[in-house]
């Protein structure tokens, strides 16, 4: 009991010296859904990928925190070359990203040379610059749809959103076989299962999970798209298909309705699909980079020029 309270007021503690520290030093938090609930309790703003890169690209705070993962604070820093920009671990990195190495990439895309490149925010600097147009979950479709149909797209790096994008468009798109470990850990036996038990539910699911999970669904949509489509439907039960993390937000939303976690394959504690990259954060970590200014992200300045391009398209389209 003791050790309890001791961790609880630790944590309120954390909490008031990061919100004293980030007033005296003009810095914003940005938090993406999938963070942990006492970080994103502390945040200014949470979000998914493109709410995070609106509030980067309009913030007038001199520092940026950006409680995500590597992607994200280098986004905001190729939208933000002169104010620092913070991230609580710098092993906080992503798997769709890691699966599609510069490199390679600039191969493939040498392979097609008459494709427009459109690739998703969940990539690093590098593949951002070699893009034509970044986009996110929530406006893959718009941005697709924007291209001339006579135009050849490739899309990359994640193959189920692309997937999901050429079915609903009828554009055929060349995909990069990269994925998202965190959404391709759902089990379609125990989601099944799971909603043989619930039959009064809904199934809602973000489309960089397979198609199987896709298929079972009610709903499919962006992490910020399945808070919105839940509110809109308080009274229903939902099976939440992405990353634990949207569960605090969600629940916040609304606070009467039933949230059940999709179920991952691996038997673990939480019986849902985490990302461990996301989950690298800690509130101490943040109070840390904060005090300390550290770990900064940099972007090399061609690449952050040739990146800004493609990014600021997509902010364009997204208005």
């Amino acid at each position: 009991m003791f050790y309890k309270f001791r961790k609880h007021l630790n944590t309120l503690t954390l909490k008031e010296n990061i919100l004293r520290l980030k007033k005296e030093k003009n810095a914003v938090i940005l938090a993406h859904y999938y963070q942990i609930p006492e970080i994103q309790d502390v945040a200014d703003y949470v979000g998914d990928s493109l709410g995070l890169s609106q509030k980067a690209a309009e913030t007038e705070a001199d520092m940026i925190v950006f409680a995500g993962v590597h992607f994200m604070a280098e986004t905001a820093k190729i939208l933000n070359p002169s104010k620092t920009v913070v991230l609580p671990d710098l092993k906080a990195g992503c798997s769709l990203a890691d699966s599609c190495p510069p490199d390679a990439f600039k191969t493939f895309k040498e392979q097609h040379p008459d494709h427009l490149v459109i690739t998703y925010i969940n990539c690093s600097a590098e593949i951002k610059a070699m893009s034509d147009i970044v986009c996110t979950s929530s406006n893959a479709l718009k941005i697709v749809e924007s291209v001339p149909k006579e135009i050849p797209i490739i899309f990359a790096p994640d193959k189920n959103l692309g997937h999901y994008i050429s079915k609903i468009s009828g554009r055929d798109l060349v995909l990069w076989d990269g994925a998202c470990i965190v959404h391709e850990a759902f089990s379609i036996d125990k989601l099944l299962n799971l909603y043989k038990e619930n039959p009064d539910s809904k199934i809602i699911a973000h489309p960089e999970s397979e198609a199987h999970i896709l298929n079972a669904a009610n709903y499919i949509g962006s992490t910020a798209g399945m808070i919105n489509y839940v509110k809109k439907h308080p009274q229903e039960k939902f099976i939440v298909a992405t990353e634990a993390g949207i569960l605090h937000k969600m629940q916040q939303e609304v606070p009467n309705t039933l949230l059940i976690p999709a179920p991952a394959e691996e038997d673990n504690t939480c019986a849902c699909s985490e990302c461990a990259f996301m989950k690298v954060n800690t509130l101490q970590k943040l109070y840390d980079c904060l005090l300390n200014e550290s770990p900064q992200i940099d972007v090399p300045e061609a690449i952050r020029k040739q990146a800004l391009i493609p990014i600021e398209r997509m902010l364009e389209l997204s208005k």
